[in-house]
Parts: structure tokens; sequence; C-alpha cells
């Protein structure tokens, strides 16, 4: 089962339809090609910096005769992508205004879109104003004015 983080759209679109479900896993596609990926989804700072740092690391490398280890370093930058790629898209997502309405446990994407609109549908339900039950204050208990055990004030007592 996988998980999907929901994201509501900014005030105005609150349907079930309007939502975005983002995978929290690895991505295979960030890992491989991780400025692209990142540019797939609208994460343009974060494209741009991952690849000025993956070209500096490989003309760092290149100039310095460590060409693995400039290659290596560049991995570690598409390793860092391919885990934490779904977090910086929520926290992008969170940027624009968008607010996280919760975790969906799915097999797959449409599983999770299913039980998301089933869940909302309940919600809405739940959430008609119940009706207000108002006591009846003539079977109220009236105020008692006797002795009182203890430092409490009796009225009509000085």
């Amino acid at each position: 089962m996988a998980i999907y983080v929901v994201m509501q759209p900014p005030a105005g679109g609150n349907k079930a339809e309007d939502a975005i479900f983002v995978r929290d896993s690895f991505t295979w596609l960030g890992f491989l090609a991780a400025p692209l990926w990142l540019a797939w989804h609208q994460l343009w700072i974060e494209a741009a910096l991952t690849f000025i740092v993956m070209a500096l690391l490989s003309v760092l490398g290149e100039r310095l005769g460590l060409e693995a280890a400039g290659s290596l370093l560049s991995l570690l930058v598409s390793l860092y992508v391919g885990f934490e790629g779904r977090g910086l898209r929520i926290a992008a997502l969170r940027r624009r205004g968008w607010r996280e309405w919760g975790v969906v446990e799915a097999g797959n994407l449409g599983d999770a879109e299913t039980r998301h609109a089933l869940e909302t549908a309940d919600d809405v339900e739940q959430e008609a104003p119940m009706p207000r039950i108002v006591p009846d204050a003539s079977l109220a208990r009236p105020p008692q004015t006797g002795m009182a055990l203890g430092l409490t004030h009796t009225p009509g007592r000085p």
C-alpha cells in the first residue's frame, strides 16, 4: 500500500476533484533526471539550483582531476532529489496557498482518489448543524439557600 498526501487548493476550491495527490515515496524519475523532474512539477528555483550544483560539481571534478568524485557528488544530489523530491513538491504547494487535507493509504492513485472522495462526502454529511436542545427553565432545580458545609457564601446571610 502506498501513502498519498492530499493537498486541497487555496480558498474557493474545496471539492474533492480539485485535490492533488502526492505519493510519499522515492521517485525514480527524480533520481534519474533531477532537474527535468523538478521543472516538470514547476519547481523552477529547485530545478535551477540542482542543475547549477550538478554542473559545478562536474566542472570542479574535472579541474581537480577527480572525475569520479565529481560524478559521485552529482549522484548524491540526484539521490537527494529522489528521496526528497515529493517533499519539495508538497512544500512548494504550501507556499502557493494549498493546504494539507490529510493522508490516504491506497494501492494506487485511483483508489486513493476514491477513498478521498468517500471521506470528504462523509465529512459533508457530518458537518450538518445539529438541532440545539435548550433545557426548559421551569424544570430546573431551585438554588439551595440552606446551610452549606465549608467556606461558602450563603445568599441572604451576612
